[in-house]
């Protein structure tokens, strides 16, 4: 799994490649810790996120827990059907800004 970090209009981008399953989530919340702002517009860009197990799961809630403790607005992008289906079933995807893509996220946290 790569993250990259990337400033789009002030608002931060972290993009995700790869599968995020209960072998990369570790390494992957660690360093998502380490990219995350404090506070600011945060787009989850999950677009190359080919496969997400619970385990992936797990780490979107401490990404949203990771946010409501600092003063982030978050928005998710990207979600395959499958785990958009899952997150929607489990009430899950309330408690994110969703989005078609980056563009709309960043226009969606700005406005």
């Amino acid at each position: 799994m790569r993250l990259r970090k990337e400033l789009r209009g002030g608002v931060t981008v972290i993009s995700l490649d790869g599968r995020l399953d209960s072998e990369t989530a570790p390494g992957v919340q660690q360093d998502l810790q380490g990219l995350f702002p404090e506070d600011g517009l945060v787009v989850l860009d999950l677009s190359e996120t080919r496969y997400m197990s619970s385990a992936g799961l797990r780490v979107l809630l401490l990404v949203y827990r990771q946010a409501q403790r600092g003063e982030v607005r978050l928005a998710l992008t990207g979600l395959a059907p499958d785990v958009r289906a899952i997150m929607e079933a489990t009430g899950f995807l309330g408690f994110f800004t969703v989005v078609e893509s980056v563009e709309e996220g960043v226009e969606a946290l700005t406005v």
